[in-house]
């Protein structure tokens, strides 16, 4: 039901609410008893003086009757119903539920809430015990150091005459291997326990690296200007380095802080701002203009500094499939590292370099947003008979412009977290299978 036909259903409440006979009502607000019955069964338009006069005769606000139920409740239930892939809600009786009943709404918005900010927890925790790096070199002293005890252990039982030099060996190995043992389990405890407060997205040189183009934005203005070189990747990296930046993940800022001055030098701020304001986000009608390749392009557009590109995510992955550069944009989840899912159009580029790919697409149970993907791969770097070239696969996101026919495709983040059933492309099962 529309909002301009929900206020007559507010008003009625509210007198009920208050005790109010309708009658009465009309009384004070000067209006027939009929006239305030059309309007309560929402057969009658409202507003201006009657709508002011009903407000002060029930003492609420205008606003609690014109505008009704909090945006931010029908909202959620909107969401909560974009998301339900199996049931079938009325959306456009959200509002209606929420003014009937904002009790129950309230709840069903929570509980979906809730639901989504667990599975955002399942993700991190799922990602944590893939790849941090901490807990899988904890975890492997913990089982060396039980193996070596163990092997140790099996020779003094099972050797019946074994020499006093042997023995004491023996003895030695096992005390210092236990004591790398307690050492190991000693760290790995106190590293789970603090695990709750630390920062989840700052574990790795990855995220490390990640977090720092975050923080500035993606953009970089120091790298913009016509005379910055080399000397301005170091120095940024040195600020960087100062502020509790590790070797491996400096290393890698480095490198991605060179590709952006190449990319500033090849397509300058100022020029390529001129087309953008020309031509929009077209990384097509962009590449035809400026003479650049399409990853290129997609590079300097997530670059962009503030809303001159409007929301623009990017991904990038090398030929083993392992996410190497994220953006995110509202409403496509990225994981960190490999394990992304098979469908996305950036792995299908990869079997089909040089050939741009365009696709809509959804992530399952994410909230139903759709968005619009480009992708292509290519050789990155020099080539040469003489040496392997490495592949690189862009993949550009943009908000769903809209307009388009059919449905989106249909994709998920990763196997481990996707709700996506009978799905050819998954590598394990999902642990959102049976539901959640």
């Amino acid at each position: 039901m529309s909002e301009r036909f929900m206020i007559g259903t507010r008003i009625r409440e509210r007198r009920v609410l208050a005790g109010i006979r309708q009658t009465d009502l009309a009384k004070r607000v000067g209006i027939s008893p009929s006239y305030l019955n059309l309007i309560e069964h929402n057969r009658r338009r409202i507003g201006g003086k009657t709508l002011l006069r009903l407000a002060d005769a029930l003492d609420v606000e205008p606003s609690l009757l014109s505008e009704g139920a909090a945006a931010t409740l029908v909202s959620g239930l909107r969401e909560a119903a974009g998301a339900a892939d199996d049931a079938a809600p009325e959306r456009d009786r959200a509002e209606e539920f929420a003014e009937r009943f904002p009790g129950w709404a309230g709840l069903v918005t929570g509980l979906y809430r809730r639901n989504q900010e667990m599975e955002r927890t399942i993700e991190t925790l799922t990602d944590r015990l893939a790849h941090d790096p901490f807990l899988a070199d904890s975890l492997h002293e913990v089982i060396s150091a039980v193996t070596a005890i163990r092997s140790t252990s099996s020779i003094l039982v099972d050797t019946e005459e074994l020499e006093p030099e042997w023995t004491a060996r023996f003895h030695r190995n096992i005390n210092e291997d236990s004591a790398r043992l307690t050492e190991g389990a000693q760290a790995l405890v106190k590293y789970l326990e603090g695990a709750p407060n630390r920062d989840a997205e700052v574990q790795s040189p990855q995220d490390e690296m990640h977090a720092v183009l975050a923080a500035r934005g993606f953009h970089f203005a120091e790298l913009e200007r016509e005379v910055a070189g080399p000397q301005a990747v170091a120095r940024l990296v040195r600020d960087e380095a100062g502020r509790g930046l590790s070797g491996p993940a400096q290393t890698l800022l480095g490198a991605v802080l060179t590709r952006y001055l190449e990319d500033a030098r090849a397509l300058p701020m100022a020029t390529f701002l001129a087309r953008l304001r020309t031509l929009g986000p077209n990384p097509a009608g962009l590449a035809e203009a400026t003479g650049a390749g399409l990853a290129q392009v997609f590079r300097r557009l997530a670059a962009m500094p503030g809303s001159e590109a409007g929301p623009v995510g990017l991904v990038i992955c090398d030929a083993s499939g392992t996410l190497i550069f994220r953006k995110p944009i509202e409403g496509f989840a990225m994981p960190r590292l490999a394990g992304a899912c098979a469908l996305w159009p950036l792995y299908r580029a990869l079997a089909q370099p040089l050939a741009p790919l365009r696709r809509r697409v959804r992530q399952a149970g994410r909230g139903g947003e759709v968005v619009e993907a480009l992708a292509v791969a290519g050789p990155e770097g020099p080539v040469g008979f003489d040496r392997p070239v490495p592949v690189r696969a862009h993949m550009l996101l943009l908000p769903d412009p809209g307009g388009a026919a059919g449905a989106p495709e249909e994709i998920g983040v990763s196997c481990r977290i996707c709700p996506l059933a009978d799905c050819a492309a998954r590598r394990e099962p999902s642990i959102l299978a049976e539901g959640f």
